[in-house]
């Protein structure tokens, strides 16, 4: 029996009788004329007869049958309610979740180089993850969130490397003043990607920035006097702790001794580490700040549908340019560590295959996912270095890994996603 006072949004018997009663009065007003009224010939003259019973059956159906239509939508709709409200708890127990699982993946992080600081294998391991998390949260601007196929973000991870390499051995930079330049540089070949393929989406897309990477490959590997051909660029500086270096010269004030440590390379590869890993923090704080801004709506609203958003005026020519040139100017920062990290770069290290990895972890880790990125990050440099004792079949172990992957988990490793913003409802819930 339905309740005859309101709870909460539910409709009362009242209004239902009332709303039904309205119903039944239309039946009437509209039955009289086509069924209680009716016109036979009665020895060549018309007489009109009444079949009141049928038209009060008539209306009394219209009454029943709009109460108990009226009842079963009412109930539809608080059992949709109901189901919307435990989606909404059940995704923001997931939210937490993955808060908690961020919070407890940068604890980690800290302490790591501090439990294994004399295991230089496991530092080395921990900064290469760092530096793939940088470069998948730098295309998950572009194709994660804008929607954009790219096939070349090693052209980019490229330039700024090479851009840091020569401003390090050609004018004396230093690793700090060479890192913001080299990242607008990379931002600045960004623009000149975009601007030719905004007209182009999807497959074509892809094929344009595919070309653009291996055109960048292919001018590093033959520009010899810039970039010094297949040999590359070696001797590159490598960053000091604020002026002080880590390997001892002379009698020139070193990081150990100026703290009274014991020299040891590790507190180079230490402080390394902790370099990207305030980086990749940068990154995403950067990124996730940019999602609420109009910029990042812009982004997602674009990958959803291109077409409604230029119908809605959005200038999309900006807000492509945009993802590109801040995905590229990331994975040009990312270059620049790379290069200092090495010492040493040459187009080897920046083929079409580091493009591939890049797109693999975003599109593993979930598109749009900053944590999934870190998780496929994970996966994919930890599968092959467990396999080395497998060296024969190391891509094997490594291809069907991601095959995998894949079939359990086809939307990413972490599909869900939170929203970005929240419209909330008028009684202080969230729509």
């Amino acid at each position: 029996m339905p309740p005859l006072v309101s709870v909460g949004d539910a409709p009362t018997l009242v209004e239902r009788g009332r709303d039904a009663a309205g119903i039944a009065l239309i039946a009437l007003l509209l039955g009289i004329p086509m069924i209680g009224l009716s016109t036979v010939d009665q020895s060549g003259a018309l007489r009109v007869l009444t079949r009141w019973p049928l038209l009060g059956v008539f209306v009394a159906v219209a009454f029943c049958g709009r109460l108990l239509l009226r009842y079963a939508l009412d109930r539809l709709k608080s059992r949709l309610r109901t189901r919307g409200r435990q989606a909404a708890a059940a995704s923001a127990r997931h939210g937490r979740v993955l808060t908690a699982v961020g919070w407890l993946a940068f604890a980690l992080a800290l302490v790591l180089p501090l439990v294994f600081a004399d295991n230089r294998y496991v530092v080395d391991i921990a900064t290469t993850v760092l530096i793939y998390v940088m470069l998948g949260w730098g295309l998950n601007v572009v194709v994660g969130l804008a929607g954009l196929l790219d096939l070349g973000h090693a052209a980019f991870y490229a330039v700024g490397a090479y851009a840091y390499a020569l401003l390090a051995t050609q004018f004396g930079w230093s690793f700090w003043a060479a890192l913001p330049v080299a990242g607008l540089i990379a931002a600045v070949f960004g623009l000149a990607l975009g601007w030719p393929c905004l007209r182009l989406r999807g497959d074509y897309l892809a094929i344009v920035t595919l070309g653009f990477g291996e055109i960048i490959r292919v001018v590093l590997v033959n520009w010899t006097e810039l970039s010094g051909g297949p040999n590359g660029i070696s001797s590159i500086p490598r960053p000091s702790f604020f002026g002080l270096p880590f390997a001892p010269s002379g009698n020139a004030p070193t990081f150990a001794s100026s703290f009274g440590l014991e020299f040891s390379p590790m507190h180079r590869l230490i402080f390394l580490y902790y370099v990207i890993l305030a980086l990749s923090l940068l990154t995403n704080a950067l990124v996730a700040r940019l999602r609420r801004l109009p910029v990042g709506r812009a982004w997602e609203a674009m990958r959803e549908d291109e077409i409604a958003c230029r119908a809605l005026g959005m200038n999309v020519t900006n807000v492509k340019l945009s993802a590109f040139a801040l995905g590229a100017m990331l994975g040009g920062v990312a270059g620049v560590f790379f290069a200092a990290r090495q010492g040493f770069i040459s187009p080897e290290s920046f083929t079409f295959n580091e493009s591939a990895i890049i797109l693999a972890i975003v599109v593993l880790g979930g598109m749009g996912s900053q944590l999934g990125v870190v998780l496929a990050s994970l996966v994919l440099v930890l599968i092959p270095e467990l396999g080395r004792d497998f060296s024969e079949y190391r891509m094997l172990l490594f291809g069907a890994a991601m095959i995998l992957i894949m079939i359990w988990r086809p939307g990413g490793i972490l599909a869900h996603r939170e929203p970005t913003l929240r419209h909330a409802a008028a009684g202080g819930g969230h729509a």
